[in-house]
């Protein structure tokens, strides 16, 4: 699939996720199979104003590619002026968020507030094409509440204001996560608009990503929790997607991809970097024997060292 001039080879996005898509996650994502990746969500006011977390978030590496920087708030002179701040990050994209659910973003009128008033999605889409050169695309919601199904709507919208691609989740945000992303409301966005279309919401694994394009006739999937401790999943995808054989990785290999991203956190994140790790650890244990003592441990541990140790003792042995 191509978003303007970028070429998406079958289609294969890992979704922006706040603490989460941090580079060093976005780099063992890309590493097995994710064919494009998304930054955590940043603050259009907070690059405006200055905030000294912006650099960390929207930094990119030039070899993972396309990447792009995902941008949220609700004034478009705001959105307008932080895109053209962050190009000096050359990123491939934008991406503005109409979908974050989380209470303190949403009472902003941020976020997945914006399914609301579909018409200001329109301003905000077009203020954003304005200052850019690069694509500009937009994550959706089913819409607000169940009284208020309208992404089709929204996104014929965005579609008018320039947008290039949007990512439908098929939640309300009255569902938060909860409950089945709806698939229907997937495939009336893909049969509303000419743009790309990318299916997100539950999809866990190659059948999942394979019956939802097949269902909605979507151009391509995005995974966000469904890659929580399973990086691994976009290689599983890929392969049903190009129809070659797949293996899934030994539990050494899990625990090589996880001490990679431990060690990529560690050099540009420095003490917070501990933080972060500790519910990727519980995120990559989970399921296996012993995991609540394993999270115990890495709750408790409190240097590189001793979560190096723990990661090969649970995984290399």
């Amino acid at each position: 699939m191509k978003i303007r001039d970028l070429e998406i080879k079958n289609g294969i996005f890992l979704a922006p996720m706040a603490g989460v898509t941090d580079r060093a996650f976005r780099r063992v994502c890309a590493e097995c199979g994710a064919e494009c990746v998304t930054t955590e969500m940043i603050s259009a006011k907070g690059v405006c104003y200055g905030d000294r977390k912006t650099d960390q978030l929207a930094s990119l590496e030039r070899d993972i590619r396309p990447a792009g920087i995902q941008i949220f708030g609700s004034d478009p002179d705001f959105l307008a002026r932080a895109a053209y701040k962050l190009m000096k990050y050359s990123p491939d994209f934008f991406d503005i968020n109409m979908g974050c659910p989380v209470r303190k973003v949403v009472a902003c009128g941020d976020g997945s507030a914006l399914m609301k008033t579909p018409a200001e999605c329109e301003k905000l889409v077009r203020a954003v094409r304005r200052s850019v050169p690069v694509p500009v695309t937009v994550k959706i919601r089913a819409g607000f509440d169940s009284g208020h199904i309208n992404a089709d709507e929204v996104a014929a919208y965005c579609e008018s204001g320039g947008a290039d691609a949007v990512a439908i989740h098929g939640r309300t945000r009255e569902m938060m996560y909860s409950g089945r992303a709806d698939r229907e409301v997937m495939a009336a966005v893909k049969r509303r608009v000419r743009i790309p279309v990318i299916a997100n919401g539950d999809i866990a694994c190659a059948a999942d990503a394979v019956s939802v394009l097949e269902q909605t006739g979507c151009d391509g999937i995005m995974i966000g929790r469904g890659a929580l401790g399973r990086p691994y999943v976009f290689a599983e995808i890929k392969a049903a997607f190009e129809k070659t054989p797949y293996t899934p990785p030994s539990k050494r290999s899990i625990g090589e991809m996880l001490l990679e991203q431990l060690e990529t956190a560690r050099g540009f994140a420095r003490e917070e970097y501990l933080l972060t790790m500790r519910k990727h650890v519980a995120w990559y244990t989970k399921g296996m024997p012993s995991s609540a003592s394993v999270r115990r441990e890495v709750n408790s541990a409190s240097s590189y060292e001793e979560f190096r140790e723990l990661i090969k003792r649970v995984f290399f042995q």
